[in-house]
């Protein structure tokens, strides 16, 4: 990817994913792109508005916090002179873990949840959503591989947690979430995908969640072809897209004990 620019990375993202549906036999049925916008630079996220692109991604609450009004005055200033093009608004997915006293600084400004992984957490959400107009969409985040190291909850109590989130008036469960171990081979990712997907059938198939839980959300940079190869119909791409700032921000912040 080095010296590629990030209209050819996003577009090669792009291609990427049309082609794993391929793969899948999945021509007709749509996988949509997250662009994680975790270290991404401003300028590059504009770039991707231009291109038409909406739906973008953020795992940290400050972060979000900062960039998602950001976005939305440079959506104003192109409406006003007149460049408003396709996007007037950004679409937000929160991917990353959701403590519960922050959980209500976003409900306003997120289209999806994709980390409700407790039902303590839940009941913030439903708390802070009594006057929403809608309901706030979630994905239940599952730990597929019990890895002490990622958050999520047992796929053994999945529906249990679907069910108890159901009888909240104010929240709306679509799907479910995951994220495979960090591996070299994508292709190693792919069992994990593949039980997390039948899990997810199985779900659909017992009714709980009703006609509105369709959403699985699988597969980052390094993974997303094996996840939407097994089902995935949202993928969470960052440094594919906007290149390797990640490992440099992450080098820097160790060095200063972040």
């Amino acid at each position: 990817m080095d010296g590629e620019t990030t209209r050819q990375r996003y577009e090669s993202v792009c291609k990427r994913i049309d082609d794993a549906r391929a793969r899948a036999g999945r021509e007709n049925e749509p996988v949509h792109l997250v662009a994680v916008t975790k270290y991404a630079a401003m300028d590059q996220v504009r770039e991707l508005i231009e291109l038409g692109h909406v739906d973008f991604g953020e795992g940290r609450v400050q972060h979000f916090l900062k960039i998602a009004p950001q976005v939305q005055e440079y959506l104003d200033r192109r409406q006003v002179i007149g460049e408003g093009g396709e996007v007037t608004q950004a679409r937000w997915h929160f991917i990353g873990h959701l403590q519960r006293n922050k959980a209500r600084k976003l409900l306003s400004q997120v289209r999806l949840i994709h980390s409700v992984d407790s039902l303590r957490l839940a009941e913030e959400i439903q708390a802070g959503s009594e006057n929403a107009e809608s309901p706030v969409e979630v994905l239940v985040q599952i730990n597929p591989s019990d890895d002490r190291g990622r958050h999520g909850i047992a796929p053994a109590a999945v529906r249990h947690l679907i069910e108890q989130i159901e009888t909240m008036i104010t929240i709306r469960v679509r799907g479910l979430m995951a994220m495979a171990p960090k591996v070299d081979d994508p292709e190693d990712a792919r069992p994990v995908f593949q039980r997390v997907q039948e899990l997810f059938q199985e779900i659909r198939r017992s009714g709980v969640g009703g006609e509105h839980f369709d959403i699985l959300s699988m597969g980052m940079s390094n993974d997303f072809e094996v996840a939407i190869e097994c089902g995935a119909n949202i993928v969470r791409v960052g440094s594919a897209i906007f290149g390797d700032t990640e490992v440099a921000e992450s080098t820097a912040a160790e060095k200063a004990g972040a």
